[in-house]
Order: structure tokens, then sequence, then C-alpha cells
């Protein structure tokens, strides 16, 4: 597990603060009314977030020339 993290360091970090921040979006600007689907329920907006933090992640990847 521990080669696994330290592999997958930047992904497991930047998929952590995508959750975090999804979390906080729906904490603060999230809808109210239970109209918005990504917003309105936390676990759609933090999983958002996860997504969003995982693909964010694959722009830092080295590119290994073959």
């Amino acid at each position: 597990m521990k080669k696994y993290l330290i592999k997958y360091r930047f992904k497991v970090l930047f998929i952590t603060l995508g959750a975090i921040a999804g979390l906080l979006y729906w904490r603060f600007v999230g809808c109210t009314s239970g109209t918005c689907p990504i917003t309105s329920h936390w676990y759609t907006s933090g999983a958002y977030g996860m997504l969003f933090g995982w693909l964010i992640s694959d722009l830092f990847k080295k590119k290994i020339i073959e």
C-alpha cells in the first residue's frame, strides 16, 4: 500500500483536494432548493470534485518518450 501511495501521490493528493473543494462548494455556494443536480447534495458535489481533481492530476503527468 505504501508503494502505491508513493507512486500515485499526486493523483491521491489532487483527488483529495478535489473532494474537499467540492464539499466546500456545496456548503457555501450550493443550491438550497434541490433543483440543481450537482450541487444540491453533498455526495454529488464531492464526487464531481474528485472527478475534476483526478482529471487535473493527469495534466501534471510526466510524458514518457518511447
